[in-house]
């Protein structure tokens, strides 16, 4: 009896165990995922980065000491200085994932040429002048480990790093040049072993200034003046034979507000595809806390007087006198009006496979302007209107738009006939249709956010949209690359629309 009790006891633990780890358990908003393909493409676009910053960095002097047994010197010491490598190639170079650990980096058979004033000093003689160095059959092999910070940065590890250099030939350059060549391969030596002791530890220090920036970098970015998106790393990145994973919390918040929604995100798995570099994937959740965010900052609210409904593209004067006479024939109305829009909810995010959908419960008031210059409601009404949500790219922009599907109009404690509700259904879709949805596009995309290149938008899968991305690195001499968001990548072309709603 008492092992059963112990048992159950036991048992009960390790259920609640499973309870409270669940329970902390964190989804990402938004999934990322690194192919082969992009470490391939990063092995190229890397050489002419790395190129560019080696010809501009200052490389410590190398300073020794070796006696000239042949010239009966007892020691002649030199000083290497003002160290400038103007040309590299590293032919034999790879990226790989190691899983579970990071990316494994491997470079063999790699030369540079260098140049560098030199100081020599010994009983008999001292001199200065120029010298060429010319090293090869570099080595280098290293794991790089990814893993993230207590705020939700990328940070770099390297370990296992071995650096060789196995060749270097130096050449004296000045009136006494033959003089100290004769001397030079004595000196190679030393130069070897000094520079092979010095190269992981200048690949190190590499690395921590790449964290630093790394750490600069915005995962909490102000979008507009309703909203921030944070697309902070919420784990380390996970490795697999074939890919590397990011997961990012793609939360929006309203701008005075860092409070989560009050809803959480469900797990979602990005499917088995590795043609592309990059793989993007947009839960519903970052969709939905969009919503939220917005709504909360009062975004979703919207007057418009006739004269500025008249200035929207689309909106042409036949309509416009087709929509005035009959709500002057409604209500009588000779005086100007006004037409208020709010959201009674944040709208509704739906994705099914192959269709995104947002329904948009709100309010509408029709305001008359009276002589005083107040405006008085003449009637307020309830609708929703369902529409369906198109991405598409615009030259550089991924630009978000809607358009119309269904509009249901409700007038709560009316006597109106449902002749009247049907007239003002129909006059106020054309409102929505031509005058407000054109204004909310044109805020989405003066709003998108350039820089980040897409190849293609694959049909939406259920909770999730998934995009295949190519990067495409592009720098000059003068220009260093940007940790600033998504930058660093370039837009291609493709587009997708959602299907409309049944």
């Amino acid at each position: 009896m008492h092992t059963k009790a112990v048992q159950l006891l036991w048992g009960c633990f390790f259920l609640w165990n499973l309870y409270i780890s669940s329970a902390q358990t964190v989804y990402p908003g938004i999934k990322a995922r690194v192919t082969q393909q992009a470490l391939d493409y990063g092995v190229l676009a890397g050489m002419e980065m790395i190129e560019q910053m080696v010809k501009e960095k200052k490389i410590p002097d190398l300073e020794g000491s070796e006696s000239l047994e042949f010239l009966k010197v007892d020691y002649v010491n030199y000083n290497f200085s003002n160290i400038k490598i103007h040309a590299f190639s590293f032919p034999n170079t790879s990226l790989a994932f190691v899983p579970g650990v990071g990316i494994k980096a491997l470079t063999n058979h790699g030369t540079a040429n260098i140049s560098t004033d030199w100081e020599v000093k010994s009983p008999l003689f001292q001199d200065t002048g120029g010298a060429d160095l010319f090293l090869s059959g570099v080595f280098f092999t290293g794991i790089i480990v990814l893993a993230r910070n207590n705020f939700g940065h990328p940070i770099m590890k390297l370990q296992d790093c071995y650096a060789q250099v196995s060749h270097a030939h130096v050449s004296f350059s000045g009136d006494l040049s033959v003089l100290y060549n004769s001397f030079a391969e004595p000196m190679e030596k030393p130069i070897l072993k000094n520079l092979n002791e010095m190269l992981c530890p200048m690949i190190m220090s590499e690395v921590g200034a790449l964290n630093a920036n790394l750490s600069m970098l915005e995962v909490l970015t102000k979008i507009d003046n309703y909203t921030l998106l944070d697309y902070s790393l919420i784990s380390s990145p996970e490795i697999t034979e074939n890919y590397m994973e990011l997961n990012l919390k793609g939360v929006f918040y309203p701008l005075d507000n860092l409070s989560d929604p009050p809803f959480s995100p469900v797990p979602f798995a990005l499917p088995e595809h590795h043609d592309s570099m990059l793989y993007i994937g947009i839960s519903e959740f970052f969709f939905k806390s969009a919503s939220f965010a917005y709504f909360t900052a009062g975004a979703f609210n919207v007057t418009l007087s006739m004269k500025e409904v008249r200035r929207v593209h689309g909106w042409d004067s036949q309509l416009q006198h087709f929509v005035l006479l009959k709500i002057a024939e409604i209500y009588l109305l000779s005086q100007p009006f006004m037409v208020q829009v709010m959201a009674t909810e944040p709208p509704a995010i739906s994705l099914q496979p192959g269709n995104f959908t947002l329904d948009i419960p709100a309010s509408i008031v029709l305001l008359a302007q009276t002589e005083n210059s107040t405006a008085e409601a003449i009637v307020s009404m309830d609708f929703v209107a369902s529409t369906s949500v198109g991405l598409v790219i615009l030259g550089q922009r991924l630009v978000c738009s809607l358009s119309l599907n269904r509009f249901r109009l409700s007038l709560p404690e009316s006597n109106r006939s449902n002749i009247e509700v049907l007239r003002f259904e129909n006059i106020l879709s054309s409102i929505l249709h031509f005058g407000i949805l054109p204004l909310a596009n044109g805020t989405l995309q003066s709003h998108a956010h350039p820089g980040v290149t897409l190849s293609s938008f694959l049909p939406p899968f259920q909770g999730f949209l998934l995009i295949s991305t190519d990067l495409k690195y592009e720098t000059s001499l003068k220009q260093q690359p940007s940790f600033h968001g998504w930058e660093g990548l370039n837009l291609i072309s493709g587009q997708w629309r959602g299907k409309p709603a049944a």
